[in-house]
């Protein structure tokens, strides 16, 4: 799925034009990507949550050629999914209607 499939999903479920359904994605996308810059972690209910691990620097070795490199200090994004998104990718039979969860 690509952002402008999101887009047109969007715009279908809710009616609005594909114009508004763009702006909205991209206010979630700066959202999300404006708190994890800053270094909060954005979490989002019975689907999982986004935060920031830093990674230092270490020596790496290059596969090709197997010279040493060294790998400078980084941040990367890690997403961790919640517990419904879990049983929804792993086994739907555990969802009932009247599961905290649904």
């Amino acid at each position: 799925m690509t952002k402008v499939d999101i887009v047109n999903l969007v715009a279908g479920d809710t009616g609005l034009s594909k114009v508004k359904s763009e702006e909205a994605v991209e206010t979630i996308f700066n959202a999300i990507k404006s708190s994890l810059s800053k270094g909060d972690p954005v979490v989002l209910r019975r689907f999982g949550s986004f935060d920031v691990k830093k990674k230092s620097a270490r020596i790496g070795r290059n596969p090709k050629t197997g010279e040493e490199a060294e790998i400078s200090a980084r941040k990367v994004v890690r997403f961790k999914p919640g517990k419904y998104f879990k049983l929804v990718l792993n086994d739907k039979s555990k969802i009932k209607s009247s599961s905290r969860f649904y």
